[in-house]
């Protein structure tokens, strides 16, 4: 083999790696979803525990201790995946949110006071 051959051999590889990544990716991204529920966190989810603060105050404790956002719809917990700011802002209250559904975990694209 010459040099050159083997050199068009490694672009041509490399190319569908990345080509076939990219394939992968896209096919990884999850499934468009609207949601309306409760904002809470993936430890307390529906049943806030903790009697001597406010469910957004116990929310906003658990997730500062690392627990993530979650959204309680009917008796479903899905993982929240976003801005945490703006996740933060509706802690225990109702809204809807549109993202990216992966199994139980939601990528959050936009949320917004439930109507």
């Amino acid at each position: 083999m010459n040099a050159m051959y083997l050199r068009k051999m490694i672009v041509a590889l490399a190319v569908a790696v990345v080509f076939g990544s990219v394939a992968i990716h896209a096919q990884d991204t999850g499934t468009d979803t609207t949601l309306t529920g409760i904002v809470s966190d993936a430890l307390c989810g529906a049943k806030h525990s903790m009697t001597t603060m406010s469910t957004a105050d116990c929310v906003r404790m658990c997730v500062k201790g690392g627990q993530g956002f979650a959204l309680v719809v009917g008796d479903k917990v899905h993982n929240l995946r976003g801005d945490s700011a703006e996740l933060d802002k509706y802690a225990a209250q109702k809204v809807t949110l549109k993202g990216k559904l992966k199994g139980d975990t939601v990528i959050v694209e936009s949320v917004a006071p439930a109507k």
